[in-house]
């Protein structure tokens, strides 16, 4: 099974179809904790999803690195989503437009969101895992920790490290067995705690 995973897995060369990646992270992310907490209303929150992480996804389809896996009928089951940041990259085309567009209520607490999670990125050369996502009928079948493996291995060949934000406890753990190390927690107002993780390049 595991053989047939790594098989399934590659870096995006080619496009990838913008639509299909935005609908796997809003399925894998939009029911998660932060997500809960910048807006809880369930149907709001499914509603809205979709368009909130298509700025994302398009961003990183102009500026970053996407690894996939796709199940034997071609649909896409995971995602990472890496920024190669050894240089300095620009905001998302029109972010904050967009963001008012789409936020709602929930608008100032997502800006909070933003500003915590920007005072706490590292400075220097590093990759930046934005989104790991799988979808929720393929979770638990290691289709992360193959995702993660495969980026990681160009990081350790190149000696560079690599940086994230866990928000909840089983994925912080996750992270942690594949050799990342909590820098810091940040604790929204009301909200769940973020850990920002560093991982060092392994020899």
């Amino acid at each position: 099974m595991t053989h047939a995973v790594h098989d399934l897995v590659t870096r995006s060369v080619a496009p990838v179809d913008a639509d299909e990646l935005t609908d796997l992270v809003a399925a894998a992310m939009h029911d998660g904790p932060v997500a809960r907490w910048l807006q809880p209303d369930d149907g709001v929150r499914h509603a809205a999803g979709p368009d909130y992480f298509a700025i994302f996804v398009e961003h990183t389809l102009r500026w970053g690195e996407v690894y996939a896996t796709k199940d034997g009928t071609g649909r896409l089951t995971g995602a990472a989503l890496w920024f190669p940041l050894t240089v300095a990259l620009p905001s998302p085309i029109d972010y904050e437009r967009r963001l008012k567009e789409i936020a709602g209520e929930a608008h100032d607490r997502m800006c909070l969101l933003d500003t915590a999670l920007e005072n706490e990125h590292p400075v220097g050369p590093h990759h930046y895992l934005a989104f790991l996502a799988v979808h929720p009928d393929q979770q638990n079948r290691g289709l992360g920790s193959t995702l993660l493996r495969r980026h990681h291995r160009r990081l350790d060949a190149a000696g560079l490290s690599a940086y994230l934000e866990a928000n909840d406890p089983r994925n912080r753990d996750l992270y942690r067995r594949h050799g990342y190390q909590v820098r810091s927690v940040i604790e929204l107002p009301d909200g769940p705690p973020i850990w920002t993780m560093w991982r060092p390049p392994l020899d």
